[in-house]
């Protein structure tokens, strides 16, 4: 199955400021992140975000928090993003695909995936734009979901994907400005 810009929404799943700069390679994450945010808006994918517990984690990076077109990010705080239901009624959380980036990927992100796989969602996980504060848990949780049929996926195949063919001003505006 290949990902769809009709069929699918981001989830930004819990880049916040107090453990951002604790995870590996964060600024990377975060530049990932704000990148796919950027073309999701530009193709007109709705972007869904959430927050851990902001009341001890601090709230969305501020940078990335100023992409959202939504309003801002669902708190919860339950790991899970189904667990917590922060996503029915979102614009776009009732599409069949579910691409995921965020942190930390061996916690919200992996819980995420996992349910929303057993809901019978397509789900797909960005492996450049999920991080974790150890390298080894990033590792292992992409592992698991992988073996749960989750398909696991960089930012330009996302990206490719969406966009489907080169011979459209879309391609031609997006690898102008994003894709040099």
């Amino acid at each position: 199955m290949l990902m769809s810009a009709e069929s699918s929404c981001l989830l930004v799943v819990d880049v916040q400021d107090r453990l951002l700069h604790h995870v590996h390679g964060w600024q990377k994450l975060l530049t990932n992140v704000i990148w796919l945010v950027r073309i999701a808006g530009r193709m007109g994918v709705p972007v869904l975000a959430t927050e851990q517990y902001p009341k001890g984690l601090g709230h969305t990076h501020s940078e990335l928090a100023k992409e959202f077109r939504s309003g801002g990010a669902v708190e919860k705080v339950h790991f899970s993003c189904v667990a917590a239901q922060c996503l029915p009624g979102l614009l776009g959380a009732d599409r069949p695909q579910v691409i995921i980036c965020g942190m930390e990927a061996h916690v919200c992100v992996q819980q995420t995936a996992l349910e929303l796989k057993w809901q019978g969602k397509e789900v797909f996980v960005v492996a450049d734009s999920i991080g974790s504060r150890d390298p080894a848990d990033k590792a292992l949780a992409l592992e698991r979901m992988r073996s749960h049929g989750i398909e696991i996926v960089s930012r330009e195949m996302t990206v490719f994907e969406w966009l489907r063919r080169a011979d459209t001003p879309l391609f031609k505006e997006i690898s102008v400005e994003f894709l040099r």
